[in-house]
């Protein structure tokens, strides 16, 4: 799996190069990675559901326990179904949405798609949390330039910047929940938290943040309105990303930790009201959209939220319910977002207003997308009727909490037949007040890349046998296996009643024309939307005020802001901690004594001098002191560069002081402020003077990579300096870096000295003499060899 990772980043990069010679023939070529990935999880699908799943690791830095690893379980197999197998059609079907003659559409869009199914490939298949979160944000950034497209026009930036920063937010959010849970359970590998969950306050905080993630992730309220905003991007990248891939990242993860705390309070209680929620107000929504795109889009908010509620539920029969309606709704919603750009792409417009008659002309696609409408709205034979249905009973026959939910999901599956029909009859019917579309062909191609969801929808549901072992694996994990298994019929049962109420009360509900009128109406206060844009706008004078209040031009507030930073941050931590420092000693040489006098004496002194140059020289008896002191400790290379450095230092200060006045200006105005800023120095200095005593007795939890500095230093480098032996050896090209740099600074500093001088002199930047200037007041000309 490790190399099918890399093989999508490696062809993603030679893309560019494919798409400007052949155009979008790019795209065909593009799809191959995901395809290859798709038959070899297929050939190993066995071993994904067989209890032991495969695991590949490749080690970044392994002494540190930085490393990437594969595990092909079924929850990755079910996710790579999804990723891969829709991958592919996207990649076929945009090879004839994509215009001919638009060669750097092409290479940009063909190389970010692969990279995106790369990075969604490596997110289900990551088992460490570092990894986990890489791959997480890569696929946001791909997200954001493939909605953002070109960036010319506004709309397109505007889209792609909300969907950055609330998923960007979350994703932050997640990491440090994970990285919470990871120390609470003593491992950065998921497999392991998962095995041996952790417990405590911590956990509860850190499950509230990986939260944080998944919901922006998957669009759930209030975080939901960047999805409907996206829609601005090409059909096929929302038919990828926004149907079958990126929005699914948010239920991966909550699909991947729930098994682990399904009972936690603070796992599923925000899980099923989000949801529940998220699935009411995405179905409302979308009564009310005139746009295909967009009614699709609020679709997906309100099964993204109903995925949710199932994972939340937390018992065997919802997992199972969960993991079937994952793959249906990849299925189904991929199959309706493509259709749509056939309809765009052809008809010339999305507005259902202003669609008529196409059911005749495209009998073929008319066919294949009710099938798909037919899944999301839960009706037989398809796999969203599967899903739906063992849903239903794994809630109306659990417990009273399960069934209150259970009521609020048959109510947004109300909602999702009303706007299945609305889909249906806006796209496909005929207006009795409209005349019909002109009549145009389909296309062959694309209609075939819809056929493949659309048509694995039907086949998975007429022999479920063939995606029940993946499904019942994950499902295991939350307990023992009742005995129910996944088929058409189970009889004349409550959750086909149900079921039925449902689809009955769907189409009435559809011919009621109030519902046109009012569906989907949400007063501006309350919606989504106009909060995040006072989030932002908060958010922007926020930052001005921060901004317009540290950022004065004044040295000593600089300083005064990052000193009392430096004393509360670590302090804080300093405090809270219980770290062992070990026995302190007040000193371990009589000659430190002295020493320790003498810097001390100077630096008082200093702040009293009423000379400049006073000031600095006393300055330098410091850094000397501190120099010597190393001599005493018996680092002469310290003590070395110490000297070096201070003399240097000490010369540049004489010389920048030859242009100031001999001695310091008092200004009375400022004379108030003085004490301020003697606290804020005298208490980080105590605090820094604190921490280094502390420090230099510490003597436990040395982290590795020293240990292994320490261990290698002599016998690898010959030195019983390992300081020495870090710079010189260990980290030779940092210290070349900084010599360059130092080098590169040095010459610049030079050169403005030098053209300042030259400049005084004259003999820079004079003009050249002309006839005019060789022209004396009587009007006489001399040559310039006579006047100079």
């Amino acid at each position: 799996m490790l190399v099918a990772i890399l093989a999508h980043f490696a062809l993603a990069a030679v893309l560019p190069l494919v798409a400007r010679r052949y155009g979008r023939a790019a795209f065909v070529v593009g799809a191959l990675a995901p395809a290859a990935t798709l038959v070899y999880a297929l050939a190993r699908g066995g071993e994904a559901v067989s209890g032991a799943p495969p695991l590949e690791t490749l080690a970044w830095a392994p002494v540190i326990g930085l490393e990437f690893t594969a595990r092909f379980d079924e929850l990755a197999l079910l996710l790579i179904l999804l990723v891969s197998g829709i991958g592919a059609v996207v990649l076929c079907y945009y090879s004839r949405y994509a215009k001919p003659d638009d060669h750097r559409t092409a290479a940009r869009d063909s190389a970010l798609l692969v990279t995106f199914a790369g990075a969604m490939l490596g997110l289900v298949l990551a088992d460490d949390v570092i990894s986990l979160y890489l791959f997480w944000e890569l696929t946001t950034v791909c997200s954001f330039l493939l909605v953002g497209g070109d960036g010319v026009a506004k709309r397109l930036r505007t889209s792609a910047t909300q969907a950055l920063l609330v998923t960007t937010l979350g994703g932050l959010a997640m990491l440090l929940g994970l990285i919470l849970l990871g120390t609470a359970a003593g491992t950065m590998r998921i497999s392991e938290i998962l095995a041996d969950p952790p417990s405590g306050g911590i956990v509860t905080a850190a499950l509230l943040l990986v939260l944080l993630g998944a919901l922006t992730k998957s669009a759930q309220v209030p975080f939901h309105p960047w999805l409907p905003s996206a829609m601005v991007a090409p059909t096929p990248v929302s038919a990828y990303l926004h149907a079958a891939a990126m929005v699914k990242a948010g239920v991966y993860l909550v699909a991947r930790f729930s098994p682990a705390f399904a009972d936690h309070p603070a796992w599923w209680i925000p899980i099923v009201v989000c949801g529940l929620w998220t699935m009411l107000l995405g179905g409302f929504r979308a009564l009310r959209q005139y746009d295909l795109k967009t009614l699709l889009a609020y679709g997906t908010i309100s099964q993204l939220g109903f995925l949710m509620v199932m994972l939340g539920a937390g018992t065997w029969m919802s997992a199972l319910a969960a993991g079937t309606l994952i793959l249906a709704h990849g299925l189904f919603k991929s199959a309706l977002f493509l259709t749509v750009g056939i309809i765009d792409k052809r008809a010339g417009t999305r507005d259902i207003r202003e669609l008529s008659g196409l059911g005749r002309q495209w009998r073929g696609l008319t066919t294949l997308a009710t099938f798909a409408l037919m899944s999301m709205a839960g009706l037989p034979p398809l796999l969203g009727f599967i899903g739906k249905e063992v849903a239903l009973e794994a809630l109306f026959e659990g417990g009273t909490v399960d069934r209150l939910i259970g009521v609020g999901v048959a109510v947004g599956s109300v909602l999702t037949v009303v706007y299945s029909l609305r889909f249906l009859r806006g796209a496909f019917g005929t207006k009795p007040d409209m005349a019909p579309s002109a009549p145009v062909p389909c296309g062959r191609v694309m209609t075939g890349m819809v056929a493949v969801p659309s048509l694995a929808g039907l086949v998975l549901a007429l022999a479920p046998s063939v995606i029940e072992p993946v499904e019942t694996g994950y499902a295991d994990r939350y307990g023992k296996d009742p005995g129910y298994h996944l088929a058409l019929w189970h009889g004349i049962t409550p959750a086909l009643m149900i079921s039925v109420g449902i689809i009955a009360a769907g189409v009435a509900v559809h011919r009621y024309a109030g519902v046109q009128r009012l569906g989907g109406y949400v007063p501006g206060p309350l919606r989504a939307q106009s909060w995040y844009g006072r989030s932002v706008e908060g958010l922007e004078s926020l930052a001005r005020g921060v901004t317009g209040r540290l950022q004065v031009g004044s040295l000593p507030v600089y300083l005064g802001v990052i000193l009392t930073t430096l004393v509360v941050v670590p302090g804080a931590g300093l405090f809270s901690g219980d770290i062992d420092f070990g026995e302190l000693r007040l000193f371990d040489n009589w000659l430190q004594v002295p020493l320790a006098l003498l810097v001390l004496v100077a630096a008082a002194t200093s702040l009293l001098a009423r000379r400049r140059l006073t000031a600095v020289l006393l300055a330098g008896v410091v850094g000397y002191g501190i120099g010597a002191w190393f001599v005493v400790d018996g680092g002469a290379d310290l003590a070395l560069a110490q000297f070096l450095v201070e003399t240097l230092t000490l010369v540049v200060f004489v010389f920048v002081i030859r242009r100031f006045p001999p001695r310091f200006i008092e200004n009375k105005a400022y004379v108030g402020g003085r004490w301020v800023k003697a606290v804020i120095a005298g208490v980080a200095g105590t605090f820094v003077a604190v921490l280094a005593v502390l420090y230099s007795g510490y003597r436990g939890g040395i982290p590795e990579a020293s240990r292994q500095y320490i261990e290698r230093a002599e016998d690898e480098t010959g030195a019983t300096n390992v300081v020495n032996a870090i710079i010189v050896d260990f980290r030779a090209f940092d210290t070349i870096g900084e010599i360059t740099v130092l080098a590169v600074a040095a010459t610049g500093v030079a050169s403005l000295i030098l053209a300042r001088s030259r400049r005084r002199n004259g003999t820079v930047g004079r003009p050249e003499p002309t006839e005019q200037d060789a022209t004396d007041d009587t009007g006489t000309t001399e040559t310039p060899e006579v006047r100079s």
